[in-house]
């Protein structure tokens, strides 16, 4: 069993009948574990939110933020000549 990192956190999952054999399916077929699938499907919907996965991507998304003010004080401050 591979060891987890020490800031992992753990949440208890219910899944039905019906939801659990298709996983279980999937995993088989692609040769993940259910926690490879898991953290696949996580990611895919925090870009589906447009939301940062990593510090990396929080940190290019606080910097668009924060240029975003900037850019509509410009154009506001043109319109008005």
């Amino acid at each position: 069993m591979a060891k987890r990192p020490d800031h992992a956190r753990r949440k208890l999952v219910e899944f039905d009948e019906e939801t659990w054999q298709a996983l279980d399916l999937l995993g088989r077929d692609s040769m993940k574990t259910l926690q490879e699938l898991a953290d696949e499907a996580f990611r895919d919907l925090l870009r589906k939110y447009d939301r940062p996965t990593d510090l990396k991507a929080a940190l290019k998304q606080s910097a668009r933020s924060s240029d975003a003010p900037h850019a509509v004080a410009q154009k506001r401050s043109r319109g008005r000549r």
